[in-house]
């Protein structure tokens, strides 16, 4: 293959005419991770929420919760980002969808919504999952305290769970993070955007695409290793991942 390889390309200056390539890169990588963490706070709240409420006493809650959790669950994330934005403010009234079309950063608003959506189904099965894998003594040791039903999630049942699925938790944590290039689609420019606007302009494409590459590698192995430490920090003694 005839490829002539300019890993120097970085440092010279894009179509502005005032940042270089690695800033392009850069302005990606920042997009990239304000869109994962907007969504996975968003994904946390709803997932703890719908997680908990699959587990309540009664029908119709964990109906609701695992209805939500399907919903979400199935619908491919590309299909999902579609709707938020194009079908979503279509059937708004007027004056709402006017102004989410109007929306400075209405790519990045919609990502994050729509990808704390998706994976918050995703937490949620696995905070079921959680809670339902304590003994059940657990949930009656707090009754019989005299807690009532929400204080023995918040405090009990919830705090103990969340222990437990650390390890899938941060395998999602770097799903969102690899899930956020969908939004290229809808004209996000974040890192994968970026390194497609790189090889478009620059014609690099082996040095656009390994850069971006290497920066989800090196941004996935801080998540691991910050997750690993907190794992280490909630581990109580006697307990699941103690040391």
């Amino acid at each position: 293959m005839n490829y002539h390889w300019n890993w120097r390309i970085f440092g010279e200056l894009s179509p502005d005419g005032v940042h270089t390539y690695w800033d392009t890169l850069m302005s990606g990588l920042a997009w990239t991770l304000a869109t994962s963490l907007g969504g996975w706070v968003m994904a946390l709240v709803l997932g703890f929420a719908v997680g908990a409420l699959r587990t309540l006493p009664g029908r119709v809650l964990p109906l609701l919760g695992t209805g939500y959790v399907e919903v979400f669950r199935n619908v491919p994330l590309l299909v999902q980002m579609f709707l938020w934005f194009f079908v979503a403010p279509e059937l708004l009234p007027q004056a709402a969808g006017d102004w989410l079309k109007t929306l400075p950063n209405a790519p990045f608003v919609t990502a994050v919504v729509c990808l704390g959506f998706f994976t918050s189904a995703r937490v949620a099965v696995q905070v079921t999952a959680g809670i339902q894998a304590l003994a059940g003594g657990q949930r009656l040791a707090a009754l019989a305290l005299g807690l009532d039903l929400p204080q023995t999630y918040r405090f009990v049942l919830l705090p103990l769970a969340v222990r437990i699925i650390l390890p899938p938790l941060t395998s999602e944590f770097l799903n969102i993070i690899k899930n956020s290039s969908v939004a290229l689609t809808i004209g996000l420019m974040e890192l994968t955007a970026s390194a497609r606007a790189i090889q478009e302009f620059s014609f690099q494409v082996f040095e656009a695409f390994s850069a971006a590459t290497l920066i989800y590698v090196l941004a996935n192995l801080v998540v691991i290793a910050a997750m690993r430490v907190l794992e280490r920090r909630l581990a109580l003694p006697g307990t699941l991942g103690a040391r």
